[in-house]
């Protein structure tokens, strides 16, 4: 198993945001999550990205814990130094692309495995050139992000988060900030990695794509795991009576 999170706990002040979730994921996997806005999701993949630091369980990648609940009931992570071994396991990408607007496209894919995980400049030119060949934009390497439209910038985005050769892709939401016809773009890039058996879990409002391309679905709201399965149960009969009429809305 790649990623494992056990009786995860995350408030914001007196807002409980998490309530005691666990899930894992594994090898080759992809894992959809969808649910109302507010209930938890995107700050669920910040956590497992360590953006964001819980209050309570345990986080493992690939059987070690980054984070665990100690006799006090508080989380403690490991030294900073250990924790970014942990981060180089996991890659996100995000609704609003978050490249750097100041550098070419080249440099948004380099500059982290250049000087994060200390690759040769030569080596990480060549890997950014393969992936921009991957996501079809290679004409664009010497680009800045605001030459290239919102699906371009998204597929740059996905690009740079593969350049650190993760174990895991994380996204949140990564079609919602672009028009129905980008997202057509963006959404064949990740049926295509989902076809190379890259391991990933997609916060998503995209209902037929994470029907198709998903090996599990989990629904979300109010901060807890309601529902989840294959897509085929939990679209096509689904237990929860919540899950029943969160998916009704898609039906219309």
């Amino acid at each position: 198993m790649i990623l494992e999170m056990k009786n995860i706990e995350k408030s914001f002040g007196d807002l409980e945001v998490l309530k005691d979730i666990s899930f894992g994921v594994d090898r080759s996997e992809v894992v959809s999550i969808i649910g109302p806005s507010g209930s938890g999701k995107s700050t669920l993949l910040r956590c497992a990205t360590f953006l964001e630091t819980i209050d309570g369980g345990e986080i493992s990648y690939m059987g070690e814990k980054a984070a665990h609940t100690d006799s006090n009931g508080r989380a403690v992570y490991v030294t900073p130094n250990e924790l970014r071994h942990f981060r180089k396991y996991c890659g996100l990408v995000f609704q609003q692309f978050n490249l750097f607007p100041h550098y070419s496209i080249l440099k948004n894919l380099t500059d982290a495995p250049i000087h994060v995980q200390g690759v040769s400049r030569e080596e990480a030119e060549e890997t950014a050139m393969d992936l921009l060949r991957k996501m079809g934009i290679e004409d664009k390497a010497n680009a800045y992000p605001y030459q290239l439209s919102g699906g371009q910038q998204q597929r740059v985005a996905i690009a740079r988060a593969m350049a650190m050769k993760p174990e895991i892709l994380f996204f949140d939401e990564p079609t919602s900030a672009l028009d129905p016809e980008l997202t057509g773009e963006v959404l064949k890039v990740i049926r295509q990695l989902a076809e190379e058996k890259m391991t990933m879990v997609v916060v998503t409002h995209e209902m037929p794509f994470a029907r198709a391309v998903s090996n599990r679905v989990i629904f979300m709201e109010g901060g807890v795991i309601v529902e989840q399965g294959d897509p085929r149960d939990v679209f096509g009969d689904p237990q929860e009576e919540r899950t029943k009429q969160f998916l009704r809305v898609f039906e219309r």
